[in-house]
């Protein structure tokens, strides 16, 4: 069943709709049709009719002709402070990577030491924070590869493991929920991941790092359909292929709450977290075996 509240993606619509609503406001406010306001400013019809309906995103400049053409100057600061809020919560991955791997980790590095309580769900892949360097090198060099950015894989791990630092501090707590099939994706070579895995028996044991598995066998009450990140009660964050949503309104960090309390319980801790994950070792290990006779 598809969620019953607004997802992340609709947050987003929604704000790019409410800010083509206020620009169609201000160009109607000035007396001018849109094509007369795409003729002024040499724009095609197509541009304003997209941007009123949020079907595009406006750049700053845009923001700026705009006000300008409608005799709304005193609206630019305001206009672009939705704009900005806009672009905080939708950050396509192609600009945020644009000048590489690395400086998008270390903007990570800031809202870290902003943050005292992380829970993470991850139906597909280890969460950064509990990744092995060759992991995290495999990760890091897929990103490279899909979004065609040049290098930077090296720092980017070197700073991925002195951010894993901060899980050593007592005054911060991490609550990670991992799907089984998490620890069985082919995401690196079967060696890599054997030492992954060892490496969340090892961080399952410190005090202030609470892990669950949800095993293959467990019935779920809410369907596992994406990761998301919760920092504090201040923003959920929501990777998906093109882009990193931002969600910050109460209602939407109250609802992704629930939605991991419920996937939380139906999950496994301590032992029995840990018995799931040497499962996966042993399956992992007859393979080697088998490879190798």
């Amino acid at each position: 069943m598809p969620p019953t509240r607004p997802t992340g993606a609709t947050s987003v619509d929604e704000a790019r709709r409410a800010l083509g609503l206020r620009l169609r406001e201000l160009r109607q406010r000035a007396g001018v049709t849109g094509r007369q306001l795409a003729q002024s400013v040499s724009w095609p019809a197509s541009k304003i009719s997209k941007l009123e309906n949020g079907r595009q995103t406006p750049t700053d400049e845009d923001i700026r002709v705009w006000a300008e053409a409608t005799r709304a100057e005193s609206e630019i600061d305001g206009l672009l402070a939705s704009l900005h809020t806009l672009e905080l919560q939708h950050a396509e991955w192609r600009r945020q990577l644009s000048s590489g791997l690395r400086q998008h980790q270390g903007e990570l590095v800031d809202l870290d030491a902003r943050t005292r309580l992380f829970r993470a769900f991850e139906p597909t892949v280890i969460p950064g924070l509990l990744q092995t360097a060759e992991y995290a090198r495999a990760r890091f060099a897929e990103t490279a590869t899909v979004f065609k950015v040049p290098g930077g894989v090296d720092d980017a791990v070197r700073i991925r493991m002195q951010r894993q630092e901060m899980l050593y501090r007592s005054d911060k707590r991490f609550h990670f929920v991992l799907t089984e099939a998490a620890l069985r994706y082919r995401l690196c070579p079967v060696e890599a991941m054997m030492a992954q895995l060892d490496r969340l028996v090892s961080l399952s044991t410190l005090r202030n790092v609470r892990l669950g598995i949800i095993g293959f066998e467990t019935r779920y009450v809410v369907a596992p359909a994406h990761g998301f990140w919760l920092l504090d009660q201040e923003r959920v964050m929501v990777e998906t292929f093109s882009a990193e949503l931002n969600l910050a309104q109460p209602q939407e960090i109250e609802f992704y709450g629930g939605i991991f309390e419920q996937l939380a319980a139906a999950a496994s801790y301590g032992a029995a977290a840990r018995a799931i994950i040497t499962r996966v070792l042993g399956d992992l290990a007859a393979e080697l075996t088998e490879d190798g006779a």
